[in-house]
């Protein structure tokens, strides 16, 4: 694709690509503008290429994921240094900061895991909608099926998810139960 297609290709997307850097960076209009300028860098300046194996705007949305988690990692790491030059108590709050990230790390990769259970389709359209904050006729599109099919993927997805959740206990978020999960990832 050549510079000229690429710009286009970044115009066409850019209110989409502006509302997914916002959800990637936890709504924060700020984050997320520094994140999508970051990542229309990488991609102007070729370190990002597409490569034609995923849509545009897929691939597009994994750069600005990608750039996402890279600015929240380097945020996190400048966090860690600051705490070796702060008293004791501070330390404490930023290590009680550190525990609550591995805690929700873990508990993402439980979700995750939970939507690898599903079919295809179904954890492709809860994806798209819950990590990608696309609507449901922005995911019919990206799945390049109609928005009746998206919407019945989404729907049977959701009910199997909670199933799953449910019968597998994994995912247990009662007030007791992240107390004793709090402890196992101590």
């Amino acid at each position: 694709m050549d510079d000229s297609e690429l710009r286009t290709q970044l115009e066409r997307h850019h209110a989409e690509s502006y509302g997914w850097a916002l959800g990637c960076c936890r709504r924060n209009p700020d984050d997320a503008e520094s994140v999508l300028q970051s990542a229309y860098l990488k991609v102007l300046e070729g370190k990002a290429r597409f490569d034609g194996r995923a849509a545009f705007k897929t691939w597009l949305f994994a750069v600005i994921r990608k750039t996402a988690l890279d600015k929240r990692r380097k945020q996190f790491f400048r966090g860690i240094r600051f705490v070796s030059d702060t008293g004791a108590s501070e330390r404490v709050h930023l290590g009680n900061m550190a525990d609550e990230m591995v805690y929700l790390a873990e508990m993402q990769s439980l979700f995750r895991e939970a939507l690898s259970h599903l079919p295809k389709r179904q954890r492709e359209v809860l994806q798209l909608v819950f990590y990608h904050d696309l609507s449901l006729t922005e995911a019919a599109t990206v799945m390049n099926v109609s928005v009746g099919s998206a919407r019945t993927h989404y729907d049977r997805g959701k009910k199997a998810l909670k199933t799953w959740l449910t019968e597998s206990k994994v995912f247990n978020e009662s007030g007791l139960a992240r107390e004793e999960n709090q402890e196992a990832v101590r």
